[in-house]
């Protein structure tokens, strides 16, 4: 069966780097997304409390839903694909022996 790899409207919010904030055990964190899944999001936070540190630690899954934006990550201009076919230098093999 083949994966479904579009990306959903609410996913299309977040982006890697994005600064975020959710709650996991009745407590509010803020922290940062470090990688994109279908629904969700690894999020690398910090906390004080040892109990958290030692469950999670530092790392979690949180589900889009879940997630409120507090600062987006800047993105890399995107260029025209035709500009990347000229401009990309590919490497030529040599026939050096």
């Amino acid at each position: 069966m083949a994966k479904n790899t579009e990306v959903s409207e609410a996913q299309s919010k977040f982006h890697v780097g994005d600064e975020v904030s959710f709650k996991i055990e009745k407590q509010t964190f803020t922290g940062f997304v470090d990688k994109s899944y279908t629904n969700s999001f690894l999020i690398t936070f910090e906390s004080d409390d040892p109990e958290i540190i030692d469950k999670y630690h530092k790392k979690v899954v949180i589900n889009n839903r879940h997630l409120k934006m507090i600062k987006a990550a800047p993105q890399p201009e995107v260029e025209d694909e035709d500009d990347n076919e000229t401009k990309s230098p590919k490497a030529k093999k040599s026939s050096k022996k």
